[in-house]
């Protein structure tokens, strides 16, 4: 099944930004669905949570149980629009300063209201340089005011530019005009924390015993890399249209192994599935194969600060040898497009030309690479070597298998395979300590500076293994534009200069692809950015 996107653009939403009113758009059963008696919703989430502090977190499996727990300012509807979180209504007339009034009746699971007070402690929590947020940079991205300063250690917290201008009047001053700023805060990493409760666990404040949050559930239990319990917080605000009464994630690696326990009924949905199943179950439960697009892409990153990938002429040779079409069409098979770009052609108006080497064949390709490798002096006698370090998962093992094949087979290239769980995985790579590295990247929100953004130098997450003076500017020069269409021309421009430095090497563009049970209902088959909030589903009784 393939499903059609219904996105903002960014003109829709530059308008929709400037003082309009918003309806809350709650998830209703539809007429005529009975309800099954047991509303427990079981979902697969891939792996153990590093942690659910937001302010901490930088993945999506935490971002998937962050969402049911914690509510922002603004969330998504179904079809991937921007919508009022705990903020009914904003305003800007310039896109630099924005106006956010929050919901007089939101509770925190305490009790306590939720105030504008509480997002600017949590803004300057996240960019305090003393939380180490692993996405403090995504504050600079929104260039709100000495967001950058603050986290260089330069200023204090107290000069963000953020201000409660009342207890429901949150205001955000920005440097530049940014119209998608609003869609920015749909993310994690803006979403806010109690402050007594942080103030008095430190750390330990996710606990259960512990947890206060102000999202449609709370944490019940969570027994590491078993399952973490979430139950209806019966302070959200909009708590009587919350149908279930229990979510689970499970934290399970092994795709085989999810599938299985979801064919035996042990989960309603599943957070992938193994690739080499795909045709099988699609045959054989067509009901329950859901496939959208995604707002993703796969890639390999290399170290550029360290041998062998120091070298640009061995980062294309490797790039290039890899056929992403065998990868996207032949392993995979499930509507994924071969990657040349790190953005994703299903963002919101990116449309930019085929780099060079995207529009030969394989077979040139492999000759270029060839060429390149023994310019970089590496052949028969002295062949290349590397790590690739990848997070623990059958596909990804399985893709990086096969693409060490064709490594060996057309560049005599010898690679070694580490995986490691997904906790240890994010601080290897952090610490540079890696030569390459599967990685993926989703977008934040609809537009393409969340994926150019990656690469910036400052960026913990993909940006410091890279460094480009060059690269830095085309992004400042994005963010400082007020001209729409020379912002994408400069998108353009940098995802040029990625496929000239190489940094990391594009492999597919992802659809997303579960077993979701047909007793699953409120699923967003449309949202491309798979946020799914738990608060909108519910089970039919079969």
């Amino acid at each position: 099944m393939h499903f059609k996107r219904s996105l903002l653009s960014t003109a829709l939403l530059t308008t929709a930004l400037m003082g309009a009113s918003f309806v809350a758009q709650a998830a209703v059963v539809p007429e005529g669905v009975i309800l099954a008696a047991k509303q427990e919703l079981v979902r697969g989430n891939g792996t153990e949570v590093a942690s659910l502090d937001p302010h901490k977190t930088e993945g999506v499996p935490e971002s998937h149980v962050i969402r049911d727990l914690l509510e922002g300012l603004v969330n998504q509807d179904a079809n991937g629009k921007t919508i009022p979180g705990m903020a009914e209504s904003w305003e800007t007339t310039d896109n630099k300063t924005f106006i956010f009034h929050l919901r007089k009746d939101a509770k925190w699971s305490n009790g306590d209201p939720v105030t504008a007070h509480d997002f600017v402690y949590s803004f300057q929590r996240a960019v305090d340089p003393s939380t180490a947020s692993p996405y403090s940079w995504y504050y600079e991205m929104t260039t709100m005011v000495n967001a950058s300063e603050i986290i260089a250690g330069k200023k204090d917290k107290s000069t963000l530019g953020v201000k409660a201008l009342d207890d429901f009047t949150f205001e955000v001053k920005l440097q530049n005009a940014l119209p998608y700023f609003v869609m920015m805060m749909g993310h994690t990493t803006v979403k806010p924390v109690h402050k007594a409760t942080v103030e008095k666990f430190g750390d330990k404040w996710t606990k259960p015993e512990n947890f206060v949050g102000n999202g449609a559930f709370v944490v019940s239990k969570w027994v590491v890399n078993e399952r973490i319990e979430l139950t209806p917080n019966k302070h959200y605000w909009d708590n009587k249209n919350t149908v279930l009464t229990k979510v689970t994630f499970l934290p399970i690696e092994n795709q085989v192994a999810e599938m299985n326990r979801f064919l035996s009924g042990e989960l309603h949905m599943t957070n992938e599935l193994p690739n080499e199943h795909f045709r099988r179950l699609k045959k054989k439960y067509p009901e329950s194969v859901a496939i959208k697009g995604n707002l993703c892409t796969y890639y390999y990153s290399f170290n550029t600060k360290k041998p062998p990938f120091d070298d640009v002429r061995v980062r294309k040779a490797v790039s290039y040898a890899i056929d992403r079409n065998i990868i996207a069409n032949a392993i995979l098979g499930q509507g994924q497009k071969p990657a040349y770009f790190l953005t994703p052609e299903i963002v919101a108006n990116f449309s930019p030309e085929l780099p060079a080497y995207g529009k030969l064949s394989q077979k040139e390709r492999n000759a270029q690479a060839k060429q390149l490798l023994e310019e970089a002096g590496y052949n028969q006698a002295n062949p290349l070597k590397f790590t690739l370090l990848y997070n623990t998962s059958e596909n990804h093992k399985k893709l990086a298998v096969a693409i060490g094949s064709m490594w060996k087979k057309n560049l005599g290239v010898e690679v070694v395979l580490e995986n490691q769980e997904w906790k240890t995985y994010l601080d290897t790579k952090k610490q540079g300590d890696f030569e390459a590295a599967r990685a993926g990247w989703c977008g934040d929100y609809n537009e393409a500076s969340t994926f150019t953004s990656l690469m910036e130098g400052k960026n913990t997450t993909g940006g410091i293994h890279y460094q480009s003076a060059a690269y830095d500017k085309l992004i400042k020069d994005a963010i400082e534009t007020t001209d729409e269409a020379k912002r994408q021309q400069l998108y353009y421009a940098q995802e040029a200069l990625l496929a000239e430095d190489m940094p990391l090497a594009p492999i597919y563009q992802y659809v997303k692809a579960r077993l979701l049970s047909p007793a699953v209902g409120g699923y967003a088959a449309n949202n491309a950015e798979d946020k799914l909030y738990s608060k909108d589903m519910y089970i039919i009784a079969q």
